[in-house]
């Protein structure tokens, strides 16, 4: 409860009618308290689960703590202590309840509080009634407002810790020394995947992504799971023992706007850096949603972390840079298998403008895409503008061989 004054503005015969009334709660404040209980296992999901000890003697003592606060509220003495709220929401928090429950139960003791006050209510005393009402609602808002902080504190304690660790064995950073000193356990190996956002995203929207795939794949590792997050989405790291095909079945459902997934993995603690760092390239360099293996995209990684060649690949594509157009039109060529008329359907062209804007690019880059030297010249400096953002994949989905038009 919160300490808040009287109005002032109410005559003394009002002020003293709402006293009258509370003082009729004292001698029902152990059965208030035992109502609030009964009603909190009847109305709050997972009430059952806690510990007997902690509903029974914990939950009780606290509505006791509440209700003979709130009479001292209208007696006018001094404020009630707000600390052992604030440690049973830090408690609350620490054990996994949901603070959307913990927060029902206060709602619920508030309503148990105010039902007994109209049933002891006397025609007469509305007025008394109503200052009650308010009074007491003004001191849930409080409750609630100081209950809500200790609870984030404590939750943002404890994802501190994991999020540390995390950061230890991804940086290489005597990850041991920091689990010892929170008391967190290790695996002897992990799987490191990195989450992207498929396209530029703010940085809420990629944390929301990578939210997401932690309510995915948590499951699998039974809470023992870690995440460091990020501007472009963040890290995972999961039980080595845990399937790789476990994790993409997991990650097979998307949402509208999915994320990529690279993995990697680290049978040692001393691989999770070069794993961690493997797993984001294979990240960088896929094209489309899902969980990608290095041999999913052993072409496009090769070419990306050829550092002294890339440069020069990238280039070729520079003369096409002041035509979009023609650029756009080798990805969809490649895209459809150098079929010309599924290209044509991709991008809502004529075939004859596909042919034209494919003979424009043999001419600008030197490069004939429809040889097999073109075609891998073409397709690996694609990947690189892909990569670096300065250039669209293919525009549309490739369509079906069969709905091409003949």
């Amino acid at each position: 409860m919160a300490a808040y004054c009287w109005d002032m503005s109410q005559p003394d015969a009002a002020r003293d009618g709402a006293i009258r009334l509370a003082a009729r709660l004292e001698p029902r404040v152990n059965q208030l308290a035992r109502s609030i209980v009964e009603r909190q296992r009847a109305e709050v999901p997972g009430f059952d689960l806690l510990p007997a000890e902690l509903r029974d003697v914990e939950v009780a003592a606290t509505a006791r703590h509440a209700l003979r606060g709130f009479l001292r509220h209208v007696r006018g003495q001094p404020d009630v202590d707000i600390w052992p709220f604030r440690e049973r929401a830090a408690e609350r928090a620490e054990e996994g309840l949901p603070l959307v429950q913990l927060l029902r139960g206060y709602h619920v003791g508030a309503e148990v509080l105010l039902d007994a006050l109209g049933e002891l209510a006397r025609p007469g005393e509305e007025a008394a009634l109503q200052s009650l009402t308010r009074m007491q609602l003004r001191a849930l808002q409080a409750t609630v407002e100081n209950v809500t902080e200790a609870y984030l504190a404590a939750l943002a304690d404890q994802q501190a810790a994991p999020r540390e660790l995390a950061r230890a064995l991804i940086r290489g950073d005597e990850p041991e020394e920091v689990a010892a000193r929170y008391g967190l356990p290790l695996e002897p190996g992990y799987l490191v995947l990195r989450v992207r956002a498929p396209e530029p995203q703010t940085p809420v929207t990629a944390r929301r992504l990578l939210r997401w795939a932690l309510a995915r794949l948590a499951p699998l590792a039974e809470g023992r799971v870690l995440s460091l997050p990020d501007e472009r989405g963040g890290h995972v790291l999961l039980p080595s023992r845990i399937a790789v095909d476990a994790v993409a079945g997991r990650l097979s459902s998307h949402p509208p706007t999915a994320p990529i997934v690279g993995v990697a993995a680290a049978d040692t603690l001393q691989e999770v850096p070069a794993a961690a760092e493997r797993a984001r390239r294979i990240a960088l360099v896929a094209d489309g949603p899902g969980l990608h293996r290095l041999r999913d995209v052993l072409l496009e990684y090769h070419v990306a972390t050829a550092a002294d060649s890339a440069p020069e690949l990238g280039a070729l594509l520079e003369p096409l840079d002041g035509h979009p157009g023609l650029t756009e039109t080798v990805a969809a060529f490649l895209s459809c298998d150098f079929d010309r008329r599924r290209t044509a359907q991709a991008l809502g062209v004529h075939p004859n403008t596909v042919d034209n804007r494919l003979a424009r690019v043999a001419e600008l880059t030197g490069v004939d895409p429809h040889t097999g030297r073109g075609v891998q010249l073409l397709g690996a400096a694609l990947t690189l503008h892909r990569i670096a953002g300065r250039s669209p994949r293919a525009p549309l989905r490739a369509p079906d061989r069969g709905s091409a038009d003949h």
